[in-house]
């Protein structure tokens, strides 16, 4: 009897090679299974480029409203960029694309399940440890970890010979992965990060010296962290998300180049395009600021950098990342209210935030005359406030005299 393999299938030029390949090297039944996260192009005949390929079943599943709710918008409310930048489009599908390979194969009585995901990359360890937590008896397959194929140049080649339809070439050999959350981009020319990214490397955003001369301004209400609504109209995640995102990519908002720190201990170049998330994480922040109080707010920085580490490295199952959640979601039970931004070649900047749990008291903040703050209480509270470095210098000496002892 055949083996039969769930497959993690995009239609791009890996995976299209591994269904063939896997036929090939263990003749056995392969079914190709493509989770639709919000990407737009490469959903685009996937399903008969998959039979064509020689998949016995090809499962198209439409995720995009689990991928925005359960994994989006806690990464948001969580404040989660990796190395304080990156939103993590790919690094969120990951776990959400291994759950639905695990039941697919389930379903299908499976022994096996496979990934495109190279040895030198992060998606490997994402892939297989959410596998790992979920289905741990399931046998894994990583064919780009074993198989002859030393470059993208000959997986083309081996597409071409044997008929599999890639839109990957020699002349363009960019990797591409993409959801609703964002794009990201790598390999070619990319590889040299003293290159300037090529125009055509792009996807989803204009680039800000051609986004139009008139700024576009949105306003972004939120309720307990989560976007609901967009410039007034009430959308569900996936259109808030989808809408935003071509507002922003048309006015060159989200473009990211990144030489970051990958799990397996290297550096690498990835160029990144999200707009929806770039303003949405922006918002987020300037509500927080408004509502948090500043131990909370500060503490919850630190969760944020923790938070970004567990999705990037593959840990969104672990108990930690559910411990997390129960903090983060404590949190946004007051951000609630709305932001509004000015998109302008490029740059977000702050126009205007409110929300009835604001914590900003202008009768407090003000210097006009209906000032309440009172400024005599300042006097104690300074003398206890600066008590310990002075009792500290008085003991031991003054900052100055204390360094010029070390140096001597």
């Amino acid at each position: 009897m055949k083996e039969k393999i769930a497959v993690a299938y995009s239609g791009g030029l890996d995976t299209s090679v591994i269904l063939k390949w896997l036929q090939d090297k263990y003749d056995a039944d392969v079914i190709a299974v493509t989770a639709n996260l919000g990407q737009r192009k490469e959903l685009v005949g996937v399903e008969e480029k998959a039979y064509k390929t020689g998949a016995k079943k090809a499962i198209v599943l439409d995720l995009r409203e689990e991928f925005a709710t359960e994994y989006v918008f806690p990464a948001l409310k969580a404040g989660a960029l990796y190395e304080h930048s990156y939103p993590m489009a790919t690094s969120l599908g990951r776990p959400l694309i291994a759950k639905a390979l695990v039941d697919v194969a389930k379903a299908e009585g499976c022994s096996a399940v496979a990934h495109g995901c190279t040895g030198k990359g992060n998606d490997q360890a994402r892939f297989e440890v959410a596998i790992a937590a979920l289905a741990p008896d399931l046998k894994v397959y990583a064919p780009l970890r074993e198989w002859e194929f030393k470059s993208r140049e000959e997986e083309i080649e081996y597409c071409q010979k044997r008929g599999i339809p890639v839109k990957a070439t020699k002349e363009n050999p960019y990797s591409i992965d993409e959801n609703m959350w964002g794009t990201s981009i790598e390999c070619g020319v990319l590889e040299n990060p003293r290159v300037a990214p090529p125009e055509d490397a792009y996807q989803r955003t204009v680039s800000p010296e051609n986004a139009p001369n008139q700024s576009a301004t949105v306003e972004i209400e939120f309720e307990r962290g989560v976007p609901i609504a967009l410039n007034g109209e009430r959308l569900s995640p996936v259109e808030l998300i989808m809408k935003l995102d071509e507002i922003a990519g048309a006015n060159g908002v989200g473009r990211l180049d990144l030489v970051e720190n990958r799990l397996v201990g290297i550096k690498s170049r990835e160029l990144y395009e999200a707009p929806a998330a770039t303003v949405l994480h922006f918002a987020h922040r300037e509500l927080e600021r408004l509502t948090l109080d500043k131990d909370t707010m500060h503490y919850k920085a630190k969760i944020a950098h923790d938070y970004a580490d567990l999705i990037y490295n593959g840990l969104w199952f672990s108990p930690l990342r559910y411990a997390l959640d129960a903090f983060v979601e404590k949190t946004q039970k007051v951000v609630n209210g709305s932001v509004t931004l000015k998109l302008y070649k490029g740059n977000v900047s702050l126009l205007s935030r409110w929300s009835p749990n604001s914590l900003y008291d202008e009768s407090l903040a003000t210097y006009a005359e209906n000032d309440q703050f009172d400024h005599k209480a300042s006097a104690g509270f300074i003398k206890i406030y600066s008590l310990p470095l002075k009792t500290y210098y008085r003991v031991n000496g003054s900052p100055v005299s204390s360094q010029e002892a070390v140096a001597k």
